[in-house]
């Protein structure tokens, strides 16, 4: 059988690549209304009657110059420096724009491969009044045109024909560029150095050598990329010769662009846009800052008090698990186990699915209508001063849900010290596994309608930990910028999406994905760890104090009696068990922060994943305990939780010091198994978790000891 032929499909960020990626795939991969969405391969496959073809998503990139990671994979699956290229390259271009995404076109054209343009979102080009005509681009560019929507599939019939169509039957075009002497020249002798290269086969394609020569010319400079040496020898000579060779080159490629354009585009006279008044509020650099604030502290108010109802019916269910387990299992440790292992401690970070959930759906919401790439664009300002670079904002963005994929989203950044910057500095970022331990601990400290200067506390205390993740993140690469990677203020060069109404299937399947994934990797770790903190915090057993409290319990004469001494019994077995002698030999570290060692044991096994916190309170608190009709979960325990001295434990300071904590401690194993992976080195990772986790012990150790000073508890 022979393989599929190999169809590339490039584009610019946000041309809809992915969304079409998905049509013609009936793959489900992430789609965004913001820049840069994409940044690995996806592979999917295409079946036409008895044509079967693979489709390979690339990141989106702007050009094929490679200066980011993005546009090297671009680079390597389209005009592939050693090996083959692809069968076809299915170049996607905005209808709205075109004179700004033919340019990435042009040059993959002007290289020899195999091409077919999909004019996408033509949907939208109708309704601002651009029509495309899509005959007279084809005659121009020598190359077949489709005109699609993806999102509502209008042409898609069209377009997989002429996929199948154009592979049959492969056109290589030739674009001529209006090019001036000198850059000619320069080209020559660049062409030269490229064919005697170990890139260049005997027989090579003319336009594969010119397409090199170009890229090369316009790239090379970067110390990151590999070329043979007499190649960036010949670079180099001609740019001395004449240094504004890339102007030149680039200044060529555009008058081409605005020649086929003219050509092809026709656009409706109209009054200012909406979009344009809409930017003009959303892209204000004070009002823009305002209206991103009132967003957040809508979110903020939706994951404490929207969420509520849910949150207590999911912790009704939990109670009504554990007392059938009870009821209708035998009294032993197979048991204890089961209610107040696996229930106890799952079920305790299930609770919070509704906030994770909702969290999910504001975001994608905020991406979706093209809201995000605004707020980008307003605080480039502050991110540039610190230090970070402006589209660095995508991968902080996406630390908001999980810092391992923002981690990778670095790619994207042109240099590697934009990426040591941007990923040393994002895991402070709020993601959502730092969600369940704020929920619970502002339920606790703060309950719905504790109220600080007429707001509602728990809501201004989740905003501040957010807003606390924010701030630590843009000192910490500003100062990295000014230390251990100082280097050059970095500038932004973004595109701003159009406004679009989100489409709510792909909205839902991706909120319901996001948690799904939650709920599975959370589930599945805490179920594990769960059994192995229920055997630390159950064995060794004192022997002598279970036979002393059995003997007490079944001559206790009422109720009460017997509950006090089952929580004595509790908190024996938890004394003298392998975790309680952990917690007991960290308590002297923690103690300042507020801390004891019941909190120490969840600190231990919450540097797994953060959430484990959680369960692992639920584990240390739920031992042994009956659950009732007055027992109304994990967080009416904690309330009543209290010191060795008699004194509550959970007090709003103790609180506020561990979600502190917990906001800039590096207590992720992936993270730091991503940060190694992206960086390649073991050096940064360690700097990463030795550097993150002092500056939390000391941001908490200031928030106690400064509280009691000023007669907080």
């Amino acid at each position: 059988m022979s393989l599929p032929k190999r169809v590339v499909l490039a584009g610019n960020p946000n041309s809809g690549k992915t969304t079409l990626f998905n049509a013609l795939t009936r793959s489900r991969a992430r789609t965004g209304n913001y820049p840069g969405i994409t940044v690995e391969r996806r592979m999917g496959s295409l079946q036409v009657g008895d044509v079967r073809l693979q489709i390979v998503d690339v990141p989106g990139t702007y050009s094929l110059s490679a200066c980011s990671a993005e546009e090297i994979v671009v680079l390597d699956e389209i005009l592939p420096r050693q090996g083959l290229a692809p069968d076809l390259a299915l170049l996607v271009c905005d209808a709205s724009a075109l004179d700004r995404h033919l340019y990435l076109a042009l040059q993959v054209i002007e290289s020899g491969v195999p091409a077919l343009v999909c004019v996408n979102l033509i949907d939208e080009a109708r309704d601002s009044g651009v029509s495309v005509d899509a005959a007279k681009l084809s005659a121009a560019l020598g190359v077949p045109v489709a005109l699609v929507s993806a999102r509502t599939g209008e042409g898609m019939d069209a377009l997989r024909a002429a996929i199948v169509a154009t592979v049959a039957a492969p056109l290589r075009a030739s674009v001529a560029l209006a090019l001036p002497v000198p850059l000619q020249a320069a080209l020559t002798s660049i062409e030269a150095a490229v064919r005697a290269s170990a890139w260049a086969k005997p027989g090579e394609d003319a336009a594969r050598i010119s397409a090199l020569a170009k890229w090369a010319l316009l790239s090379i400079g970067d110390d990151e990329l590999a070329v043979p040496t007499a190649l960036r020898e010949a670079v180099e000579s001609e740019r001395e010769k004449q240094p504004d060779l890339d102007s030149m080159l680039i200044g060529a490629r555009y008058a081409k662009v605005e020649e086929l354009v003219a050509a092809s585009v026709t656009r409706r006279s109209e009054e200012r846009r909406k979009s344009e008044r809409i930017d003009a509020v959303l892209t204000h650099p004070v009002l823009g800052l305002v209206v991103f604030l009132g967003v957040m502290t809508v979110l903020f108010q939706a994951l404490f008090a929207w969420s509520s109802p849910f949150v207590d019916a999911i912790e009704s269910l939990i109670g009504f698990l554990q007392s059938f387990l009870r009821t209708t299992l035998p009294e032993g440790a197979l048991t204890d186990l089961l209610a107040d292992g696996v229930v106890a401690g799952a079920g305790n970070v299930f609770i919070f699915v509704p906030q994770i959930a909702m969290l999910s759906l504001f975001i994608v919401l905020l991406e979706d209508s093209g809201y995000l790439a605004r707020v980008a664009f307003v605080i480039d300002r502050v991110m540039g001063a610190v230090g970070l670079h402006g589209r660095a904002f995508v991968p902080l963005l996406s630390g908001f849900a999980c810092a391992v994929p923002a981690v990778m989203a670095t790619r994207t950044l042109e240099n590697r010290r934009d990426r040591l910057i941007t990923m040393l500095a994002l895991p402070f970022m709020s993601c959502s596994a730092r969600l369940p331990v704020y929920a619970l601990v502002v339920a606790v400290v703060f309950p719905q309608g504790t109220l600080f200067h007429g707001f509602e506390a728990g809501v201004l205390a989740l905003l501040s930990m957010y807003l606390l993740s924010v701030v630590t993140t843009l000192l910490a690469a500003a100062v990295l910028r000014r230390t251990v990677l100082r280097g050059p203020r970095p500038s932004l060069v973004l595109e701003l999406p159009p406004y679009r109404w989100p489409e709510w299937r792909s909205v839902l399947r991706t909120v319901a994905d996001k948690t799904w994934s939650f709920m599975a990797s959370a589930g599945t770790l805490i179920a594990a760890i769960t059994i192995v903190l229920w055997a630390l915090l159950t064995y060794p057993r004192n022997e002598a104090n279970e036979t002393r409290f059995a003997q007490e319990i079944a001559a206790a004469s009422d109720d009460g009696a017997v509950a006090e001494l089952e929580h004595a019994r509790s908190e024996s077995r938890m004394q003298s068990s392998i975790a309680g002698t952990l917690g007991h030999v960290i308590e002297p570290a923690i103690a300042p922060l507020g801390f004891d060692w019941k909190i120490g044991i969840g600190l231990i096994a919450s540097f797994a994943a953060r959430e484990v916190l959680v369960g692992t309170l639920g584990i240390v608190y739920g031992i042994g305990e009956e659950e009732d009709e007055t027992s109304v979960g994990l967080r009416d325990r904690l309330r009543h939780a209290r010191r060795t001295d008699g004194t509550l434990l959970f007090t709003p300071l103790t609180g506020l010091s561990l979600m502190v904590f917990f906001v800039l401690a590096a207590q992720c194993m992936s993270t730091l198994a991503a940060v190694k992976r992206e960086s390649g080195s073991w050096g940064w990772t360690i700097f990463l978790l030795v550097y993150m986790n002092v500056v939390a012990y000391v941001a908490s150790l200031i928030v106690y000891q400064g509280g009691r000073m000023l007669g907080y508890v």
